[in-house]
């Protein structure tokens, strides 16, 4: 069970103070990429990233919430980050970005909005690393959990079997809602609200990690 503290949910003031508090806990920082466009928000982009991974030894798992990632998705990987995960709902030739995040030494995720079906993608799962499943509507962090994505996620959980793939959700994750996702099939768990709205992050990471083992 990993868990990754979402920045988005941190001071974006101080971003190498944030990574530091949660060092030696968290098992990577999930950094939020969005664009204006994709979803209704504008976040952190490529020259932050860049600045982020000289500043922390944490691996940096992005979360591209943009148009276009076929094109932009490669620099991420490029630049550094380990894990690059982008949307089946913008991207037109998921596969072959796929190879291309993981030519360049990265992880390759593929995320699914809460209402996207998931059935299509199965058959695409074993071109991945990783499957993040929404369990909030993108764009914005501090919303409530949707039990109604417990089913996709175990359904994505079921079609992964003995595959070295991570399931990955994101989206209101909290001590009283991760047992649910776990349970469901996630093994890899973003927080952010959970993490950087406690008093003691490295201890938040903890205590969510211990719920999800059970």
């Amino acid at each position: 069970m990993q868990i990754f503290p979402s920045m988005l949910a941190s001071d974006f003031a101080r971003l190498a103070d944030e990574a530091a508090r949660v060092e030696g806990h968290a098992d990577w920082l999930h950094i939020d990429v969005m664009d204006y466009r994709f979803v209704p928000n504008l976040t952190l982009g490529l020259p932050v990233v860049e600045s982020l991974l000289k500043a922390t030894t944490i691996p940096l798992d992005c979360h591209l919430m943009i148009e276009d990632p076929d094109r932009w998705a490669p620099s991420y990987a490029e630049a550094g980050a380990r894990s690059v995960t982008f949307h089946a709902e913008a991207s037109k030739a998921p596969i072959r970005t796929a190879r291309t995040l993981r030519a360049a030494g990265a992880r390759a995720g593929i995320a699914l909005n809460p209402t996207t079906p998931v059935e299509p993608l199965l058959d695409l799962l074993p071109s991945f690393d990783l499957v993040l499943i929404m369990t909030i509507e993108p764009g914005f962090g501090g919303q409530v959990f949707m039990d109604e994505t417990l089913p996709k996620i175990r359904r994505v959980r079921e079609a992964i079997g003995d595959r070295d793939i991570w399931l990955q959700v994101d989206g209101g994750i909290t001590n009283d809602t991760i047992g649910r996702a776990a349970e469901a099939g996630a093994n890899v768990f973003v927080a952010g609200s959970a993490v950087y709205g406690a008093p003691d992050p490295a201890a938040a990471i903890d205590r969510l990690r211990a719920i999800a083992q059970g």
